[in-house]
């Protein structure tokens, strides 16, 4: 079940939801406008490799927007720091951002118990647009979950406060692979 935007304001002034810097006016029928962060994590080599750790440069999006091109995929953050232990948030483009060609992310919108932090963005465009920090870019939702919570998050992304690359070369160590 998800939560209503009503639900969400509740649960948020008890406690159960933590959105930094909480702004009804960004409080929806059932979700919360969050907004883009102020910097950017680009790639710096045209090929990517699982196995390894990429290279790539951090930089700021200035006053006057950052012009995205296709065919790249831009990292970055959500300005606010989210935290919920018994709700599973998710995250999903707003439908303005979307109808102007701009993915949000790739497949990480699902969002595990017990995840705080802020939140990673996998932009990518479809023609070339310009993106401002700031600009309210995607929804979080919350679904209510059945059964015991056995394991929270607790992976390598958790406590996000910077835009970080991929780490799965970690889990190629791990497996051993």
């Amino acid at each position: 079940m998800i939560l209503s935007g009503h639900e969400i304001k509740r649960q948020h002034d008890a406690g159960a939801i933590f959105i930094e810097g909480f702004d009804e006016a960004r409080l929806g029928p059932n979700s919360y406008n969050l907004r883009l962060g102020k910097e950017l994590l680009v790639y710096t080599n045209r090929e990517l490799d699982a196995r390894l750790p990429n290279d790539y440069e951090l930089m700021e999006i200035p006053e006057d927007g950052f012009l995205m091109e296709p065919g790249r995929i831009y990292l970055a953050q959500t300005m606010e720091y989210t935290k919920t232990e018994g709700l599973v948030p998710m995250l999903e483009g707003r439908s303005s951002i979307g109808r102007l060609g701009i993915n949000i992310h790739a497949t990480a919108g699902f969002g595990d118990v017990g995840f705080h932090g802020r939140w990673t963005l996998e932009l990518s465009c479809v023609q070339p647009v310009r993106i401002y920090a700031g600009m309210e870019i995607c929804q979080i939702y919350y679904h209510t979950i059945m059964g015991e919570i056995a394991q929270r998050y607790a992976g390598k992304y958790q406590e996000s406060d910077g835009v970080r690359p991929s780490q799965m070369w970690k889990d190629f160590e791990r497996e051993g692979i």
